[in-house]
């Protein structure tokens, strides 16, 4: 009998981060350490505060809601945490001063990282050096995923309708400021300015004056030196869930959602989507024509496989008022609070939260190590 049969398989939630979207991070482990079945799975939560140490940390998901408007953070704590430093161990460390000591062995680790230092492929790959089994996208696909930049380029490769932009690379602006306007301003007014690999809205502007581009840029240059200017296109702001197949099936697409902003929002930003919900609704299932819903369910599908996902992702489209449907991002980590349009589409298309949350750990305990 194997080791893994022999026992319940045990999940590192991992959370927090050196990234910006630290605290959403955190909010993302408290829903999933809420419901995952701890009669199936033993589960041991692990921090990593902004300064990027390994923290053994509260498994209570109320440590790490949204109180009164205050995001959680993972804070230093007494204990390390030391995850398998070679192939084909699996045994976790508690590190208490100089002293080590076991904590059993861990089978898959749920990543709940958003942003840089997480998401972006770093993470996963020292977890493909060390053989452990993990919940989401590889190294490239996590990778390409992050870089808006280089996701275009792949999603366009591929045949998938992206919109007009403009990448502003590194001392751009400072050399040349006249050629950055003079470039964006082809794409027409207005234009929204973001970092090229950060999430959860943070650092995006929307220009409506070219006057206003290099005060939008440094904005965006506080998260990441690479920034696109996007033309903003006419639409209905579309999501749809996609989660990877079992036993080699292929990729499955959800009901898709909508996103409908109002009030005095702008945009879908940051405090929209975190911090002020009546700024925002999220609809799922969206209200859109059967074979439009069809089109994004199967654009969602082929973003997926175009970066080479694994587990989870969710592909935001606009659907334009002629019915095409243009690709803006996928999303490797979605944010997946309860609240979560991820969970929620997937919860209007017959996964609860709780399932979804088992679907992935066991799409995790699936895929192969050390070949890839």
């Amino acid at each position: 009998m194997s080791q893994t049969s022999a026992r319940r398989p045990r999940v590192l939630v991992l959370f927090g981060g050196r990234s910006g979207e630290h605290p959403i991070s955190a909010v993302t482990a408290g829903g999933v350490l809420r419901a995952i079945d701890r009669t199936r799975y033993d589960v041991l939560a692990v921090g990593i505060t902004r300064d990027g140490r390994w923290v053994l940390a509260d498994d209570d998901p109320d440590r790490w809601a949204i109180t009164d408007g205050r995001l959680p953070e993972v804070t230093n704590g007494s204990v390390r945490v030391l995850l398998p430093q070679a192939a084909g161990e699996r045994a976790v460390q508690a590190l208490r001063g100089s002293v080590a000591e076991a904590m059993g062995d861990v089978d898959v680790v749920f990543p709940l990282l958003h942003g840089p230092f997480g998401e972006d492929g770093t993470v996963q790959g020292m977890l493909e050096l060390a053989d452990v089994r993990y919940v989401g996208a590889g190294v490239l696909a996590s990778a390409v995923g992050m870089d808006k930049q280089m996701m275009k380029l792949v999603f366009a490769g591929q045949g998938l309708p992206v919109g007009p932009y403009v990448v502003v690379r590194p001392g751009e602006l400072d050399r040349d400021p006249d050629g950055v306007v003079q470039r964006a301003s082809r794409l027409g007014l207005p234009v929204f300015v973001k970092p090229a690999r950060a999430g959860s809205s943070l650092g995006i502007t929307k220009v409506d004056d070219w006057a206003d581009l290099p005060d939008a840029i440094r904005v965006a240059t506080e998260h990441d030196p690479k920034v696109l200017v996007e033309a903003a296109i006419v639409g209905r702001e579309i999501e749809c869930g996609v989660l990877g197949g079992r036993d080699g099936a292929p990729a499955r697409a959800s009901l898709p959602g909508e996103i409908v902003v109002h009030g005095e929002r702008a945009f879908y930003d940051f405090e929209a989507k975190y911090l002020d919900e009546e700024a925002v609704d999220l609809v799922c299932p969206s209200d859109l024509p059967d074979d439009v819903t069809k089109r994004v369910r199967d654009v969602a599908v082929r973003a997926f496989e175009a970066v080479g996902c694994e587990g989870l992702a969710r592909v935001d489209v606009f659907v334009t008022p002629d019915g095409d449907v243009v690709v803006n991002e996928i999303n490797t980590m979605p944010g997946f609070t309860p609240f979560s349009m991820y969970p929620r589409m997937w919860a209007a298309t017959g996964l609860d939260y709780p399932a979804l949350v088992d679907e992935l750990i066991q799409l995790a305990l699936e895929r192969p190590t050390g070949l890839r």
